[in-house]
């Protein structure tokens, strides 16, 4: 019998920006049907100068789209303790605490006001990478999230959901070169560079052309 070929989970990990150190990793429990993606050009403003017209002011804005389905079935014919006390209670907050400011960090700022602290800066936040399989391994910030859940257990804990996610890919214009997520950044652009370097270019009698007019 052939052996079928291990089937790779799509998540998120959060890892600290300074250190890189894993917090935190969120398996999908089931990869998506489906993910799109839109690319939105950063080129010269509309009315620039006739040179600018095929300039780049920097790379392209993307945001990926993705719906990931929770479903609690098989984990209670499993008999997991959690799963039946809780639902997917869990679940839904390893990835609703992502867009959160964390309580201590909340309670803290707060101390500093009320000791008339003047400068107080937003609660920093984990750097989230969005996992897809080894060719994408992407910083980003999640812009959207929604949740619509489905079925409840006796005691109304949540045990099917479907979470979108839209997630903005963090660029060097983001978060710079010197940055953790930067680095990630560019890796992804060359990676993207070499898969297009395998690319089979066609020829001009390809498109009805014996060279350009």
């Amino acid at each position: 019998m052939p052996v079928s070929p291990r089937l790779l989970k799509g998540g998120i990990v959060l890892i600290d920006p300074d250190t890189s150190q894993v917090q935190r990793i969120i398996a999908l429990q089931y990869n998506p049907d489906s993910l799109s993606r839109t690319l939105q050009v950063q080129g010269a403003s509309e009315g620039g100068e006739r040179s600018e017209a095929l300039r780049l002011k920097g790379p392209a804005v993307e945001t990926i789209n993705i719906e990931a389905e929770i479903d609690a079935t098989d984990d209670m014919e499993e008999g997991n303790t959690t799963v039946g006390e809780l639902g997917i209670h869990p679940q839904l907050a390893a990835l609703e605490t992502i867009i959160y400011a964390s309580s201590a960090g909340l309670e803290n700022n707060n101390t500093l006001a009320q000791s008339g602290t003047l400068e107080i800066l937003p609660v920093e936040t984990a750097l989230v990478l969005f996992v897809f399989g080894k060719s994408r391994v992407l910083p980003v910030r999640l812009t959207d999230f929604s949740v619509t859940e489905e079925a409840f257990d006796p005691y109304l804990n949540p045990i099917r959901a479907k979470v979108s996610l839209v997630m903005r890919v963090l660029s060097v214009d983001d978060v710079g070169f010197n940055h953790k997520g930067g680095s990630l950044f560019m890796s992804y652009l060359q990676q993207k560079e070499g898969f297009r370097n395998k690319h089979q270019s066609g020829t001009l009698g390809t498109l009805g052309l014996t060279g350009i007019p």
